[in-house]
C-alpha cells in the first residue's frame, strides 16, 4: 500500500509540474483543486481502513494537509499580478515535492502495515509495565552511585480465574523486551503469565514508569560485534566477555523473579494475584537464551527452559594451558527446547562458542532440539514482521528463505505445546527435527 500511495502521491505532483510547464502558470485552479482532492483522498482511505492509521503515517500526512492548506489560502486570494514564468523553478519544485514525499515516506517504508501473528488461546490479554529497583546493586554502567533499576511488562489474561505458570524472557544483545511480543499474547492468552525484561545498557532503549530513557551502552555495543568478528579478541578474553554478559543478565533475571515471587505472596496487585508461583518457566532469544540456561543452573524453582538460536555460555569453560573451549560435564536434567536458525544451525559442530550446544553433547541427551530451515537469527523475533527492512540491514542484507509468518508462528505453537508440557503437564512434546 505504501508503495502504491508514493507512485500516485508523484504521479499527481508530475502531472501539476507538466501542466504549470505547458500552460506556463505557476498558480491554476487545477493544481489547487488537485493537492487539495489528494490530502481528501488519503484521510478518506483512513477512514475506510484501507490505511490503518499508525504514527508512521504523521509526517506524510502533515505535508498532504500543509500542500492543501496553502492552495486553500491561494485559492482564496486574487492574483494580482502575473510573475514571469520560469520552467526551471517549476521542474526544482517538482523536484523538491518529491524529495519531501519520499521524506515523509521513510518511516512507513521501515515500518509498513502488517498482519498480527494468530492468536489461538480463549483469553483476552491485557498488558503492564513496571518498574524494579534493585536496592542491592548499584549499576556499573555509570559513575552515579545510583542502584540499578530494571524495567518488565507483564502479559496476561485479562478475565480469567485461578493462577497461572510464570514466564520470563529475556532479549537479545541489543534487543528490547517487545521483542517477542507475538510469542508473549500467545502464551497469555492460552492462561500464561508472560514477563518481559528490559536489561539496561544491554536493550536498545529502554523507558522506566517515571519517563526515564536508557539507550544502549557504546562500550557494551562494541564488545558483542568485535566478539563476532575473528581476531578482535582472544579465546580467553572472548571468554570472560560472555562470563561478564551472562552476570549482569541473570543477576537482573534473578532479581526479577524473585520481586515477583515476593510480590505474589502478598497479593498487592491484581497481576500478582494471577501468578502460580510453583511453576516457573524462562526463555530468551540470542544472549537472552544464553542467560536462561545460565538462570537455570542457579535456580532451584524454574521448571521449563526455552533458549531461541544462543549458545550455552554458561556451560563453557576455558583452559589456559590447551587455550580451549570445552563443555562443562554436569548432566542437565530440566525440560530444555532448543530452536535454531540457519545462522546457528550451521555452527553447531564449527564454532568452539557452541561446543555445549552439540546435538551429541550428553549432558543434554534429553533436550528438544528444532531446526528452521532457511531462517536467520532475527526470524525468531517479531522484528522481520513490523520492520523487514531493518531485519534485512541488521543482517548484513541476507533475507530469510523462508515464510516468515510461518516461522514466528510456527515456534509460538512450539513453545506453547512445550510449557503446556512442561508446566501444566498437558498433552506429548514431540516436536520435528526440521522445520
Amino acid at each position: 500500500m505504501q508503495i502504491l500511495i508514493l507512485v500516485v502521491t508523484l504521479v499527481f505532483e508530475l502531472a501539476i509540474a507538466v501542466h504549470s510547464i505547458a500552460t506556463k502558470q505557476s498558480r491554476s485552479k487545477i493544481k489547487s483543486w488537485t493537492r487539495i482532492a489528494m490530502f481528501i483522498g488519503f484521510v478518506m482511505l483512513i477512514l475506510g481502513k484501507v490505511v490503518v492509521w499508525e504514527y508512521t503515517w504523521g509526517l506524510f500526512a502533515g505535508l498532504l494537509f500543509i500542500l492543501a492548506f496553502k492552495e486553500i489560502v491561494a485559492l482564496q486570494r486574487k492574483q494580482t499580478h502575473t510573475a514571469r514564468y520560469k520552467v526551471f523553478s517549476a521542474i526544482w519544485k517538482f523536484l523538491l515535492v518529491a524529495l519531501t514525499v519520499f521524506v515523509t515516506l521513510v518511516p512507513v517504508f521501515l515500518f509498513p502495515q502488517y498482519r498480527q501473528p494468530q492468536v489461538t488461546g480463549p483469553y483476552a490479554v491485557a498488558t503492564a509495565t513496571y518498574s524494579y529497583m534493585d536496592k542491592n546493586r548499584i549499576e556499573e554502567f555509570t559513575d552515579q552511585g545510583d542502584n540499578r533499576f530494571v524495567n518488565v511488562e507483564f502479559w496476561y489474561p485479562e478475565q480469567a480465574d485461578g493462577t497461572y505458570p510464570l514466564l520470563v524472557f529475556s532479549h537479545g544483545a541489543f534487543g528490547i523486551k517487545s521483542s517477542n511480543t507475538s510469542t508473549f499474547i500467545e502464551l497469555a492468552s492460552h492462561g500464561y503469565v508472560v514477563v518481559s525484561i528490559d536489561h539496561p545498557y544491554h536493550s536498545f532503549y529502554t523507558v522506566s514508569e517515571d519517563g526515564k530513557v536508557v539507550t544502549i551502552n557504546p562500550e557494551y555495543m562494541q564488545e558483542v560485534n568485535r566478539a563476532n568478528k575473528e581476531g578482535v579478541y582472544s579465546l580467553g578474553e572472548f571468554y570472560e566477555l560472555t562470563q561478564k554478559w551472562m552476570k549482569l543478565r541473570t543477576d537482573d533475571m534473578d532479581f526479577v523473579v524473585d520481586t515477583i515471587l515476593e510480590q505474589a505472596e502478598q497479593k498487592k496487585d491484581s497481576i500478582y494475584e494471577r501468578i502460580d508461583i510453583q511453576k516457573i518457566g524462562v526463555f530468551g532469544h540470542s544472549m537472552g537464551g544464553a542467560a536462561s540456561v545460565a538462570l537455570s543452573r542457579e535456580r532451584d524453582d524454574i521448571d521449563a527452559i526455552v533458549n531461541i538460536d544462543a549458545p550455552f555460555f554458561s556451560e563453557l569453560m576455558y583452559d589456559k594451558v590447551t587455550n580451549e573451549l570445552t563443555a562443562k560435564s554436569e548432566p542437565y536434567t530440566l525440560p530444555l527446547l532448543n530452536v535454531y536458525s540457519d545462522d546457528v544451525w550451521i555452527q553447531l559442530d564449527s564454532s568452539s562458542s557452541y561446543i555445549a550446544n552439540k546435538i551429541s553433547n550428553k549432558n543434554f541427551k534429553d533436550a528438544y532440539n528444532v531446526h528452521f530451515k532457511g531462517a536467520k537469527h532475527l526470524s525468531l523475533t517479531d522484528l522481520p514482521l513490523f520492520s523487514p527492512i531493518l531485519a534485512n540491514l541488521l543482517q548484513e542484507g541476507r533475507k530469510a528463505d523462508i515464510d516468515k509468518y510461518y516461522v514466528i508462528e510456527t515456534q509460538n505453537e512450539l513453545i506453547l505445546r512445550f510449557f503446556d508440557y512442561a508446566l501444566k503437564n498437558q498433552g506429548q512434546f514431540a516436536p520435528k527435527a526440521t522445520y
